[in-house]
């Protein structure tokens, strides 16, 4: 008798989507983060860079720089598609994974494809999910013996990969692109008030979904209004550093928080949680992920609040960054970063205690 909740068996499968995802977080997040390190801020770009393919110059740190950054990515790209699949994966095995890897390819719009909902890594969840179940169902169809060998090969692929497109571009699709819409023009309707209430505003943005939609909104709303700012002091350069902050929080604060109680967290959790450390240093958001996916309903509130307070300290004390990216390793390029360092240690902070309260009290019942 199989006595597994179906909760249990949940989180089983989200678990086991976030263990093959972790190896591509991990290499691709620190890979760009060492971009960064060696080429600055526009070590993806390049023109600055002075690279193009086939003229790769080995005396030149901005030149490796350019290539390792864009290795990141590249290897960056696959982990949302990994997660959906092998979530799907450990729901109905081997023929869950093409559709799977489809669920997740719609989900973040990989190669620019027009389909792509941009729903980001909840979006993958759900995706996955479905995939599995859908599978999993085709799975059990009676169909003559001699037409059996072809259902996981062909047919399950084949038929899932359509139920679960479609329901990803037709359900998911307009609602996203509507969300986008009024976000913006929420924010722009933002312009005038305090930097303290714009800062808690997009700190819950940037942590709601590391990287998906409504992050992504945030994100670009920072970098549009960055064309208007000359100086450091200028309100779009602090709004950059009320996104970049906020964005490094849930990284942080959840190494933090594997640190500070290591014994709530599962010992995959606790390796992610050294390498969050460099990938949240980095302003790469996505490295909170695989913590959020095993747990979301105790990690993403903890996250929220700590980027939310970070965002608020950040506008508060004025400090403003002309660099759309970087993390720490643009530092010297931010105002008042001493002001900004303290913001990200006490966002971080507020994260870590929370999340650790949280997983204390589901601990005990």
């Amino acid at each position: 008798m199989n006595t597994v909740s179906a909760g249990a068996r949940l989180r089983q499968y989200l678990m086991t989507g976030v263990s093959y995802m972790i190896p591509l977080v991990a290499a691709g997040g620190i890979l760009i983060a060492l971009g960064f390190m060696l080429g600055g801020y526009h070590a993806y770009d390049a023109a600055e860079m002075n690279f193009t393919s086939g003229s790769f110059n080995a005396l030149d740190i901005k030149n490796w720089a350019f290539v390792i950054f864009w290795l990141g990515k590249a290897a960056f790209a696959f982990f949302v598609p990994v997660l959906a699949a092998f979530i799907a994966y450990a729901i109905a095995d081997r023929p869950g994974i093409a559709p799977g890897f489809v669920a997740g390819a719609v989900a973040v719009g990989t190669d620019g494809n027009p389909l792509g909902t941009g729903a980001g890594f909840l979006g993958a969840i759900a995706g996955g999910l479905l995939a599995g179940y859908v599978a999993k169902w085709i799975s059990g169809w009676k169909v003559p013996n001699w037409f059996r060998p072809v259902m996981p090969v062909i047919v399950i692929p084949v038929i899932a990969s359509l139920v679960v497109g479609f329901v990803m571009v037709l359900l998911l699709g307009g609602p996203i692109k509507a969300l986008n819409d009024g976000l913006t023009s929420f924010l722009a309707a933002q312009s005038g008030a305090s930097l303290a209430v714009v800062g808690i505003i997009l700190g819950l943005m940037m942590a709601f979904d590391m990287g998906g939609p409504v992050n992504k909104v945030a994100y670009v709303f920072a970098t549009t209004g960055l064309a208007n700012a000359s100086t450091v002091s200028d309100k779009p350069a602090v709004i950059m550093a009320i996104v970049m902050a906020a964005g490094m929080v849930p990284p942080i604060g959840m190494a933090l928080a594997t640190v500070l109680r290591k014994n709530l967290f599962s010992e995959s959790e606790v390796e992610n949680g050294k390498a969050a450390w460099l990938l949240g240093a980095s302003f790469i958001s996505e490295g909170a992920i695989p913590f959020a996916a095993a747990d979301p309903l105790r990690v993403i509130p903890s996250i929220m609040a700590g980027s939310a307070v970070t965002g608020a300290l950040v506008g508060v004390f004025g400090a403003g960054s002309l660099a759309p990216h970087g993390g720490i390793w643009v530092l010297p390029l931010i105002g008042n970063p001493l002001a900004f360092f303290g913001a990200l240690v006490v966002g971080s902070v507020v994260t870590a205690v929370l999340v650790i309260v949280l997983k204390g009290i589901g601990a005990k019942k």
